[in-house]
């Protein structure tokens, strides 16, 4: 698998876990080394993993269904750091993010996310392969 592709994959599992409402897999998504911040729509600055994990915490638990998907990721790598921007589709709305990663262990663990609204994304924008960093 490519990097650019194992990115993408840790950019999906954050979507399943979110869209499952699974706590427990969102916590091994999350760097356990690096410092980690978060920004949810109309929150301020959470900083530090125990912040950041207990925002999801009290997302998961939230007892309303949460129907988000990921639309248009595109991943960009620069050595043990990526990035992926993608579309959030929600029923409430659409919101565009930005989830960063570090590698950690061989594996890609992120360490920032922050989604904000935004109007519908394109139905056919496809990522253009040139422009992700090696």
């Amino acid at each position: 698998m490519s990097e650019s592709a194992a990115v993408l994959f840790a950019n999906d599992a954050f979507y399943h876990a979110f869209a499952a409402k699974n706590i427990e897999i969102m916590e091994t998504l999350w760097s356990r080394e690096a410092p980690v911040t978060c920004i949810h729509p109309g929150w301020g600055l959470l900083s530090g993993r125990e912040d950041v994990i207990e925002s999801w915490r009290d997302i998961l638990e939230n007892p309303s269904d949460t129907n988000i998907r990921c639309r248009n990721a595109t991943a960009r790598l620069f050595g043990n750091l990526a990035y992926v921007v993608c579309h959030e589709v929600l029923d409430q709305g659409f919101l565009i993010a930005t989830n960063v990663f570090v590698r950690e262990d061989g594996t890609w663990k992120m360490v920032h996310h922050q989604a904000g609204t935004a109007p519908p994304p394109p139905e056919d924008d496809e990522p253009d392969p040139s422009e992700t960093m090696q």
